[in-house]
């Protein structure tokens, strides 16, 4: 049997989406606590870092120009006047400080991976890319690890975890960028046993913009002392990049934590069990499909507790369309943790009799059983996070064009809205091979935070999905642009088209954005895309807009309204 993942589906995991406007950081020197900064202490230090090193400056004319119009989705491009690539946090209060001057549209990329055009359109006259911060360090005065705004996350992961073993529960598409990932809530393999991203940040370094136009930069912490900085910490645990500032530094740290750096985040797991799944459609019936959705959902409800082995356990289920030939998941579990392997190889058994596939099994070398359909493997825990990452050949393609939906579910999938993604499936339409609904895998720790302790409101929610679809013609865009909105809006059809906050269903996730939410013609409910988005901490997340953007300098189409 084959185990080939033939498409691209872990964009949004870690995607998650970089909403790669990777907004909002704050400064502060050496060793003081984070407090807000007076603008002459800020000025001098900026103009101290400034004197050291210099940024790049692209233009229209320079060769590197077209390399840097566009992100990872090719659907969206932009002709900005100039391109700034800067070094340090100085650099970047200069850029926007030029923008707000000139009065110029600015738009921050991270690692590129935005959704929608939110980073690359007409309006952008000036774009930041923070590419060239990328370092990460222990920071001794904060006692927290500092990542800069335009590290990747698999620049994070390596030098968290060959410097000190620790980790953070990120995304599995490794090239994604932390400004949006992080911001969003972040999200990933290790989120059901430690919690999202945000649960473990400490502070953020922002370069923001007052009423009267000038530019700083400011630390926030969890701790600050000062209410102001609270709040505007608060606003990047899960209230999206492009509204508030330019993060140019995360400092990580996991809230109680004592000790050295290798005892400030969670420990990554010496290795893990990682489980691929490859099911030939061609032997799918409905009642089959119906069944293992069904399945897949039921067992992560009855496994939902936080520190136990089958609430640790993350799992990808891809509902691809009948034209990519297969239906697959990804499963991972750390293989240390107590019966790891009997409650992996009986969950694997339980996906394989929904379908009624069941067959022969034996024990494989890495002491998981083993079906025709699925295969495990035993690997160190880097290691098998750098192939989670590259087993798809188009999962890191730069050239793609795509569409993305999303839905949070507190619930097993109702069997109404299976039935919805069986019929879009299954259909004749002819959309790209690389379409299809993911399924993955939430709850667990994610669940023991309060939905108001960060902007991340969805807290309950069992799974997450992402309706999509990618190719590489201009002239297959609205056929597969079509098949994503239809299915969307027909399994969300008794809910206005979209998935409204209720008993079943928990609104959209930030770090998937999706443009059509607030478009009448796409969502006919009464709940506005920002509900669907932060629930009841919008509000608090506008108030913190108003103070600290008061002329909505950072803005997208669907960035925080002052």
């Amino acid at each position: 049997m084959t185990n080939e993942i033939k498409r691209r589906r872990f964009v949004g995991a870690g995607s998650g989406i970089a909403l790669a406007t990777a907004v909002g950081g704050l400064v502060q020197a050496p060793g003081a606590r984070a407090a807000e900064a007076g603008a002459g202490q800020v000025a001098e230090a900026a103009d101290a870092i400034g004197a050291q090193t210099t940024g790049v400056t692209v233009a229209p004319a320079d060769p590197r120009y077209p390399d840097l119009t566009s992100g990872m989705n090719q659907r969206w491009q932009a002709r900005p006047d100039k391109i700034v690539l800067p070094r340090t946090t100085a650099e970047v209060v200069a850029a926007v400080r030029e923008a707000v001057s000139t009065g110029k549209r600015l738009s921050v990329c991270s690692g590129g991976h935005c959704f929608e055009d939110f980073v690359f359109n007409a309006d952008v006259k000036i774009n930041i890319k923070l590419s060239l911060m990328n370092q990460v360090t222990f920071d001794t005065s904060m006692n927290a690890f500092c990542v800069g705004g335009g590290a990747t996350l698999l620049d994070v992961y390596e030098a968290l975890y060959e410097g000190w073993g620790v980790t953070i529960p990120g995304g599995i598409c490794h090239s994604v960028g932390v400004g949006g990932h992080i911001t969003g809530g972040g999200f990933g393999n290790l989120s059901r046993q430690y919690g999202l991203t945000v649960d473990h940040l400490h502070a953020v370094e922002v370069v923001v913009v007052a009423a009267d136009g000038s530019v700083r930069s400011v630390v926030a912490a969890r701790d600050s002392a000062d209410a102001r900085l609270r709040d505007l910490f608060w606003a990047h645990t899960g209230g999206g990049g492009g509204s508030f500032g330019i993060v140019t530094r995360f400092w990580f740290r996991t809230p109680g934590a004592t000790g050295g750096p290798e005892t400030l985040l969670p420990k990554a797991p010496s290795q893990i069990f990682l489980t691929l799944a490859n099911w030939p459609w061609a032997k799918v019936t409905q009642d089959g499909f119906g069944r293992l959705v069904t399945y897949w959902g039921q067992w992560l409800e009855r496994n939902n507790t936080a520190g136990t082995t089958g609430g640790s356990l993350y799992s990808w289920l891809l509902l691809n369309h009948r034209d990519s030939g297969s239906l697959g998941a990804v499963v991972q579990l750390d293989a240390s943790l107590p019966d790891a392997a009997t409650v992996l190889s009986d969950f694997l058994a339980g996906m394989d009799l929904a379908l009624g596939l069941s067959s022969a099994t034996t024990r494989g070398s890495s002491g998981v059983v083993d079906s025709a359909y699925t295969t495990t493997r035993r690997l160190p825990w880097l290691r098998g996070t750098r192939y989670i990452g590259a087993i798809s050949p188009t999962q890191l393609d730069p050239t793609t064009r795509s569409i993305h939906k999303s839905s949070h579910l507190r619930t097993a999938t109702p069997q109404k809205q299976i039935d919805a993604m069986y019929r879009n499936l299954t259909s004749t339409d002819g959309p790209s091979a690389l379409t299809g609904i993911v399924l993955s895998a939430s709850g667990g720790r994610i669940a023991s935070v309060s939905p108001t302790a960060t902007a991340v409101a969805q807290r309950d929610a069992i799974m997450k999905t992402n309706f999509e679809s990618l190719w590489y013609d201009t002239r297959d865009d609205a056929k597969n642009i079509a098949w994503v909105r239809n299915a969307f809006r027909d399994v969300y059809a008794d809910t206005g088209g979209v998935p409204v906050p209720n008993g079943i269903t928990d609104g959209c996730y930030i770090n998937y954005p999706d443009g059509d939410l607030s478009d009448p013609a796409f969502n006919t409910s009464a709940v506005p895309w920002h509900d669907l988005y932060w629930k009841g901490n919008y509000a608090r997340l506008q108030r913190i807009k108003r103070d600290w953007d008061p002329r909505n300098v950072f803005q997208h189409r669907q960035s925080v309204r002052p």
